[in-house]
């Protein structure tokens, strides 16, 4: 069985042509909609602006496995395990909400 565990082996799975197939039939199966969103009754879409410093098409959907593909590589490319999530949604998932971090105490403190 495929192992997930490093950087390296996961990058090489998020770039193949499979993922890449899979990725877009989840996302039009998904209406291009956040499905986490729509469960708590607001809409997600994927809106295709333009970021003119990445010189490339603003990522706002991605495909999320929902049991992750490190613990469960057999489920990598179960379309049942798979679902279409917006950025703030997938990085809450996985514990990188940036909006709600501390504030930082010394942000006013005059500099030396």
């Amino acid at each position: 069985m495929v192992e997930y565990k490093s950087k390296e082996q996961k990058r090489k799975f998020y770039d193949s042509g499979e993922w890449k197939l899979t990725r877009e039939r989840i996302k039009k199966r998904d209406n291009y909609e956040c499905q986490e969103c729509k469960r708590h009754g607001r809409l997600s879409i994927d809106t295709n602006e333009y970021s003119e410093s990445a010189k490339r098409k603003k990522i706002q959907l991605v495909v999320h496995h929902i049991k992750e593909l490190e613990h469960h590589p057999e489920l990598a490319l179960d379309e049942d395990n798979l679902e279409t999530a917006c950025v703030d949604c997938h990085n809450k998932e996985h514990g990188r909400d940036f909006r709600n971090k501390k504030p930082n105490k010394w942000q006013h403190d005059e500099r030396w």
